[in-house]
């Protein structure tokens, strides 16, 4: 009994001792992959999306999200492949955007149950081995359709897709190698309060079944884990119990590393705060035409109508019925083929988009004053991903709003024209900022690639 005492002391205390290493040193570290995950999967999310190999979902910001949940993994019909894949990436997106930015992040919330959770969320598109002939479903059409981009010409799609899936295939394996960590230390954890419901309970009763009852009477609703059950009757109750026992410490043991006298290493995130601080700036000129662009809309909009549709309007707006969606035909100049490109917009879901996407610039526009910890807490790995994602969108709400402007100054009459209101000024603005932002970028690169060729030549590159 007394030896028996002391292993759960030395249990007790190894638990402590693993979960102050958890919580100071590898929970952070399964943050930072897991941002990156999201990050590169959002990235080609937003690809799929401008490419029109899936729909946008009207309801994805009215979602609320509590609890991690896996999106819908059954088979689909080929007529059902767009309207399902839409929906799953678009569910999927907003799940790890969750994970990533707002879960909770300690030893004791991460049960279980929710290191389980996390696991099949990032195992539910097999990133490490994509293939059109994957068993999975959602996994076998993503891999149809990243092939369908790859077949393309645009360098911009191309290069989207090899850094995202090479960054997802690696963060994979990192956060399943963090996530068996915590569940090494939950599963020990759990045994622990299971030996404190069976205390003194004698050699000839211990069984599972009646184990369970036990734990049962004293805790109902929490799980029960017949694996661990019979994992802590032969610790506790066989011959090779104290052998496993002293295994289990072991591999409880935090090893106290020393840490290496290391040079300090040159650092650009300057660089990429520069670069985030400028694409931010943005957001008062995007702000600015959205409002002349609404303007015009409305222009457009009371020139169609008649008095009684006019009417209609006001009816609606008093028994706030949602207003029919606007699509406008806009035309786009391919730079790459030289060709003129149609595309149809919903003006409305644009618009809520942009404001979306306005209020983030503003955020990140002022990074450089200090107090956003998320931009704070981001590794330059995460940084690089963010302004190249923000460069991407500000390019693309510059060219649907300079198609826009033409668009609006095509269509009305010649007695509205003086009502509507040009923003070739805002997208100067708009377009040297992204100039700028880009050549922050460009700085960057250039170097870190001179750092590694310093280091290939043996040249020392510390400060």
């Amino acid at each position: 009994m007394d030896g028996n005492n002391d292993y759960l002391k030395s249990l007790q205390d190894a638990l402590n001792a693993r979960a102050g290493w958890l919580e100071k040193s590898e929970l952070g570290k399964l943050k930072d992959e897991l941002r990156t995950f999201q990050s590169s999967f959002s990235s080609l999310y937003a690809m799929y999306l401008k490419k029109g190999l899936i729909h946008e979902d009207p309801y994805k910001q009215e979602n609320k999200i509590s609890e991690l949940e896996v999106p819908e993994s059954s088979g689909f019909t080929e007529n059902e492949k767009l309207d399902q894949l839409s929906l799953r990436l678009s569910n999927y997106d907003s799940q790890l955007d969750f994970l990533a930015n707002f879960y909770q992040f300690g030893v004791e919330f991460l049960n279980l149950d929710r290191i389980k959770r996390i696991l099949n969320l990032i195992k539910y598109i097999d990133w490490v081995a994509l293939s059109p002939d994957s068993t999975s479903h959602t996994t076998r059409a993503v891999a149809e359709m990243t092939l369908q981009v790859k077949m393309g010409i645009d360098p911009l799609a191309l290069r989207v897709i090899g850094e995202s899936l090479t960054s997802l295939s690696r963060t994979t394996g990192a956060i399943i190698g963090y996530l068996k960590i915590l569940t090494n230390y939950n599963r020990e954890a759990w045994k622990l309060r299971l030996r404190d419901v069976i205390s003194g309970m004698p050699a000839s009763d211990a069984n599972v079944t009646a184990i369970k009852k036990r734990w049962a009477a004293g805790n109902a609703g929490s799980p029960f884990y017949p694996d661990l059950a019979e994992e802590v009757i032969k610790e506790d109750y066989s011959k090779e119990g104290p052998a496993l026992r002293e295994k289990i410490l072991k591999s409880l043991a935090v090893t106290e590393n020393k840490p290496k006298v290391e040079k300090k290493q040159v650092s650009f995130r300057s660089i990429l705060i520069d670069g985030l601080q400028v694409i931010g700036g943005a957001y008062s000129a995007l702000s600015e035409a959205g409002m002349k662009m609404d303007e015009n809309e409305s222009v457009l909009a009371n020139r169609k109508k008649s008095f009684w549709e006019k009417v209609k309007d006001i009816v609606n707006q008093m028994i706030h019925k949602e207003p029919d969606a606007v699509i406008y035909e806009l035309s786009y100049q391919d730079p790459a083929r030289g060709t003129t490109v149609k595309e149809n917009i919903d003006y409305r879901l644009f618009r809520i988009e942009m404001e979306r996407k306005c209020k983030v610039l503003a955020g990140v526009g002022g990074v450089r004053g200090g107090g956003n910890s998320k931009i704070d807490s981001m590794t330059e790995e995460h940084l690089v991903g963010l302004l190249e994602r923000m460069i991407r969108e500000v390019q693309s709400l510059h060219k649907t709003l300079n198609a826009l402007d033409d668009f609006f100054k095509a269509e009305v009459t010649k007695e509205d024209r003086d009502k509507v209101k040009g923003i070739k000024p805002e997208l100067a603005t708009i377009k040297n900022t992204i100039l700028r932002a880009n050549q922050l970028r460009h700085e960057y690169s250039a170097q870190i690639e001179e750092l590694e060729q310093m280091k290939k030549l043996g040249i020392n590159t510390g400060v």
